[in-house]
């Protein structure tokens, strides 16, 4: 919104006009201590985070509860707990004083010169320790002065409760609230080891698959992950038989390459094995659609430059990993030769 429309709709209304003046009679720093007692659970953690004390901060909201004449947390001796006024009133100023935050966390970079800061990234679990763990040392080298947390979560992720800047999730995004950027294709892959397609053989259709042992991964939702296939242009799910199921992918495939059973993973995880002989691949035939490996923050106009220059050299780095798939010939040759 331009300055000069700004100025001709808030003269044009008087309703708009008292809100405004409304708005500059509360105190910005009565809703900078409400957010961050929001943030940290009490006023005590809120004062530390503030650079200042306890019965400051409670001045602060208090002062703001009396201009807008509501109640804004519920307090007792052991808990502090917002409101259904609260709740409503942080909902939507919080988004704007992100906003301002980031405005000024913009210009300290422009003026200070190199992007500097701390991110705060999140991945699921096997991406983040197979794929980005391994770049952060490439990518600190290049960016001093930005310092790193990166948090492993199956989980979605909650930026703003969180205190996310930058999410890596698997499969397909339908969270409209952030950007999702994909990286790389996420392609899933039937397979088992060498030594059990030897023994056991290797199933030559989707139906088969109920004669074979599964190995499954129970999702961080609780739900059990189902394979999913292509035939004849629409999609089949089948969630097998198993007598072995874990909730860490790292485990699925090691059962996998201790010739416990079969599973259906992701290219990623799989390539390396597939590679050396130690795994093979069946009904590539019947692949499904790829999914993906996407990159997510915030929807914000202007990224702060450490978040922006993070996810350029990530998804540089990663695309140039070549994760995405091998090729079909290599993956029917395996199958074959199994």
């Amino acid at each position: 919104m331009s300055t000069p429309s700004s100025a001709f709709s808030i003269s044009q209304s008087p309703k708009r006009a008292d809100s405004l003046a409304d708005s500059f009679a509360t105190s910005y720093a009565g809703v900078v201590a409400f957010i961050a007692v929001v943030a940290e659970g009490n006023f005590a953690k809120a004062g530390d985070r503030l650079g200042i004390g306890r019965s400051a901060v409670s001045r602060s909201v208090q002062k703001l509860e009396d201009q807008l004449g509501t109640r804004l947390f519920v307090r007792t001796t052991r808990n502090t707990s917002l409101s259904a006024e609260g709740k409503r009133f942080y909902e939507q100023c919080h988004p704007g004083v992100q906003r301002i935050v980031q405005a000024m966390d913009d210009m300290r970079e422009l003026r200070e010169g190199p992007p500097s800061g701390q991110l705060r990234v999140c991945s699921t679990v096997d991406f983040g320790r197979k794929i980005l763990a391994p770049l952060l040392g490439g990518f600190r080298e290049a960016n001093p002065n930005i310092s790193i947390e990166l948090v492993l979560d199956d989980s979605p992720t909650d930026f703003t409760t969180d205190g996310i800047d930058v999410s890596f999730r698997n499969g397909r995004m339908e969270d409209s609230r952030v950007i999702a950027r994909k990286v790389i294709p996420m392609q899933m892959m039937l397979c088992a080891s060498a030594d059990y397609a030897a023994k056991h053989g290797l199933p030559q259709n989707v139906d088969e698959i109920a004669d074979h042992r599964g190995v499954n991964f129970r999702l961080a939702s609780g739900r059990l992950s189902e394979w999913e296939f292509k035939i004849d242009g629409r999609a089949r799910k089948v969630l097998p038989n198993a007598m072995l199921t874990f909730n860490d992918e790292d485990l699925v495939l090691q059962s996998v390459l201790d010739g416990q059973g079969i599973a259906q993973m992701a290219a990623y995880q799989v390539g390396d094995h597939l590679h050396t002989g130690r795994l093979v691949t069946c009904l590539p035939q019947y692949a499904p659609e790829d999914r993906g490996h996407f990159v997510c923050f915030l929807s914000r106009q202007h990224l702060p430059a450490r978040i922006r220059v993070f996810i350029d050299y990530m998804t540089a780095q990663i695309r140039a990993m070549d994760l995405h798939g091998l090729h079909d010939d290599l993956r029917v040759n395996q199958a074959h030769a199994a």
